[in-house]
């Protein structure tokens, strides 16, 4: 597995088996998925998936026809998930310093997977720099 994880994004076609076509397709490539959903509103259906290989599931997409998809890089951080209330923490310290969060999932590791507009990464970066999962901030 690459060290370097990224999320791909796939407005899927709005019909039975769309998911299937995208798990054989990124199987078939050999991209390991290590986190992520799929999530339907609206009657669209936009799956979110970590992935070890962008380039490769974008290819893989693309390829098997599924709609528009798009690679980007993500932020992680770690969450003490016995401590209630740590999500709207962390959450809040990223609001404050102006973080627009598009995408949240958790990996199978337990981590916490962030997507952000790519001009807020580098401050989300540093405000997670501080960040201490077992103590509340502020």
């Amino acid at each position: 597995m690459s060290a370097h994880l990224q999320d791909i994004e796939v407005r899927l076609p709005n019909r039975p088996g769309a998911l299937a076509d995208l798990g054989q397709a990124l199987g078939g490539a050999g991209v390991s998925l290590e986190g992520g959903g799929v999530f339907t509103h609206d009657g669209r259906a936009v799956a979110h998936y970590l992935v070890d290989d962008g380039p490769a599931a974008l290819a893989a997409a693309t390829a098997a026809g599924l709609g528009p998809a798009v690679v980007r890089d993500v932020v992680m951080t770690r969450l003490d998930q016995e401590t209630p209330g740590r999500l709207g923490t962390l959450t809040r310290l990223l609001g404050n310093a102006g973080v627009n969060i598009q995408v949240q999932y958790s990996d199978h590791a337990g981590n916490l997977v962030l997507l952000v507009p790519d001009e807020d990464a580098e401050v989300c970066r540093a405000a997670l720099g501080g960040w201490d999962q077992g103590r509340s901030a502020g």
